[in-house]
């Protein structure tokens, strides 16, 4: 790692050893837990056009089509455990130096790492509601009677995307069976917020009174391309609050930063966590120089 970008995670170390952080992540957090990206440089040739949920619930073709993908990418995301990022974040919120954890992510990594009260912008693939009567479940039961309403399925995906669906020839779709809410018939979605969806208003509430409580805001792993990240950039930016981003490759959150790392997350994070609490610090820029 060049010399710039060592002096430029000595001015993040400082910045989270001083407290009142506010963490934004995105997809670009998940790569190294094997969740693909769809914008980074692990993303750069995933699908641009993500299920929106005018046709998910209008369409019981493309219905079928989402629930026999998302079947298969659930053993992805399922199986998906947190990485050195989402320890690291997770270990800075324990030592009191995070004014808040927000996420576009649906992973639950964060929480698997030990992080607390992360705001999901966009819900979590492991909890299941009935947008009939709006019975929450978990996704375990729900892969449970999928499996067992189509015992011959044996698809195999050819990629994964970070919303749990998948890639898949459309004749292996063919005859999927659909399974719905156990306790009012109605249908099942998960519980997260789909392209044409908004971002329920009490988190979004939520997440602007947490960058508002914080000292600066770091953005990790998000090329900020949608509104629904950015948002949080601009409001830091209009009240003064700094703004450091670390992410692989151009976001759109630049022309607001005061400070932008491009480099690996894996090898940035884990350094900051030794350096935060600052006896560390000379043998963390050694690692980082090596890298």
């Amino acid at each position: 790692m060049d010399l710039q970008v060592v002096e430029q995670v000595a001015q993040l170390d400082e910045w989270v050893a001083e407290g009142g952080v506010a963490v934004l992540s995105g997809a670009g957090l998940s790569t190294d837990s094997g969740i693909p990206d769809y914008r980074g440089p692990s993303g750069s040739a995933r699908r641009g056009s993500p299920m929106t949920y005018q046709t998910f619930t209008g369409d019981p073709l493309a219905r079928r089509r989402y629930w026999a993908r998302s079947h298969l990418g659930w053993r992805t995301i399922g199986d998906a455990r947190p990485n050195s990022g989402h320890r690291a974040v997770a270990g800075w919120q324990e030592r009191g130096l995070l004014a808040g954890v927000i996420t576009q992510n649906v992973d639950g990594l964060h929480q698997e790492a030990g992080a607390r009260e992360v705001i999901e912008l966009h819900g979590n693939l492991a909890r299941i509601v009935c947008l009939d009567c709006r019975e929450l479940s978990g996704r375990a039961e729900l892969e449970e009677r999928l499996t067992a309403a189509n015992p011959g399925f044996a698809a195999v995906a050819t990629s994964v995307n970070p919303d749990g669906d998948v890639e898949l020839d459309e004749a292996e779709e063919a005859g999927f069976a659909v399974v719905d809410c156990r306790s009012c018939g109605g249908m099942l979605k998960p519980d997260v917020v789909y392209f044409g969806e908004t971002v329920p208003p009490d988190r979004v509430s939520r997440a602007f009174a947490t960058v508002a409580g914080a000292r600066s805001l770091l953005v990790l792993g998000s090329s900020l391309t949608v509104m629904s990240g950015r948002r949080f950039v601009l409001r830091a930016k209009r009240d003064g609050i700094r703004v450091a981003i670390v992410n692989r490759g151009v976001t759109r959150g630049e022309p607001y930063a005061d400070l932008v790392i491009d480099a690996p997350l894996g090898v940035v994070l884990p350094n900051l966590a030794t350096a935060t609490d600052r006896s560390g610090f000379n043998s963390a820029v050694t690692v980082l120089k090596s890298n």
